[in-house]
């Protein structure tokens, strides 16, 4: 169930993504300031956004409910391949055969790691001296990775920002997790007495800009493999640091489970620079600049 729920959140994302994008530029009017506000709240595809939206945060939260967070972050990297999926249905757009086949790979790389490597076990209530660390460690890596970023060339700094996002998102996916565990032990009012949920708020908040700034200040094909990238890295770190959880100690199943994860990273890189730049079928901007209303890249 928690790899179900995974791909629905998965889904989901790139239902928002897609749905919020096409809203936000198919007005006829060209509004911009509060009339563009004014036409998404009327606009009921901007509303399924946002509705897809929490979907994505409810799925995401069950799945890291029922299950380990090594997979359910991995298994998350294929909202690109549902994204692709949905621009071709729905938008009938053309896909490149290149596309497809990163697409392909990504998905097998995610099935043989996840086989492989065994992800099992678990403690849903990690000890303050473990939590400690984690923060001190990757949240002090994101701070640094995001002071880094403000100065250099957009390359450098759309690296440096993705990175630290990602490695947000990976500690926003632990802050959901423990969510989850004390709202099952202790019920909606014993959740809100506990730091979790309100780590949850500020780790999205944060999260969302550095992605921001990721896809505003450098080029789209540095920023958006590493935001899709890092964050299963950091996870299954963490999920190891925090949750205790473990893998299969065979050798050669481990081997062969780090070569898909890398198969796993490098269709995702082939496949963010191969999907169609346009949300239409010819041209212009693509999903992943939707997230920060990112100008096409010269």
């Amino acid at each position: 169930m928690s790899a179900l729920y995974a791909l629905l959140a998965a889904l989901s994302n790139a239902a928002n993504v897609i749905t919020q994008h096409i809203a936000s530029t198919s007005d006829p009017a060209g509004s911009s300031g509060w009339r563009l506000v004014v036409y998404l709240f009327r606009n009921p595809l901007w509303l399924f956004g946002w509705i897809a939206l929490v979907g994505a945060f409810v799925f995401q939260a069950l799945a890291l409910s029922h299950g380990q967070l090594s997979v359910v972050q991995t298994l998350m990297v294929t909202e690109l391949v549902f994204g692709l999926l949905i621009r071709k249905v729905w938008i009938h757009q053309s896909i490149r055969p290149v596309a497809w086949a990163s697409a392909v790979l990504t998905c097998v790389g995610i099935g043989v790691f996840v086989a492989m490597a065994e992800p099992q076990g678990g403690n849903p209530t990690p000890s303050s001296h473990a939590w400690a660390s984690a923060l001190a460690v990757f949240g002090g890596a994101a701070a640094i990775l995001t002071l880094l970023a403000l100065r250099g060339s957009p390359v450098r700094r759309a690296a440096l920002f993705a990175a630290a996002a990602g490695t947000v998102w990976a500690l926003e996916a632990t802050f959901i997790k423990s969510t989850a565990a004390t709202f099952n032990q202790y019920g909606l009012v014993g959740m809100l007495a506990r730091w979790p949920v309100y780590a949850v708020a500020v780790g999205g908040l944060v999260g969302t800009l550095l992605v921001q700034a990721a896809l505003h200040v450098g080029p789209l094909r540095v920023s958006q493999p590493l935001l899709v990238i890092v964050d299963p890295i950091v996870s299954i770190v963490l999920s190891v640091r925090l949750f205790e959880e473990h893998f299969t100690q065979d050798v050669t199943a481990l081997a062969i489970a780090a070569v898909a994860f890398f198969a796993m990273c490098a269709g995702v890189v082939i496949l963010t620079q191969t999907s169609p730049e346009s949300m239409r079928a010819g041209g212009g901007r693509g999903p992943e600049q939707a997230r920060a209303g990112a100008p096409p890249e010269q």
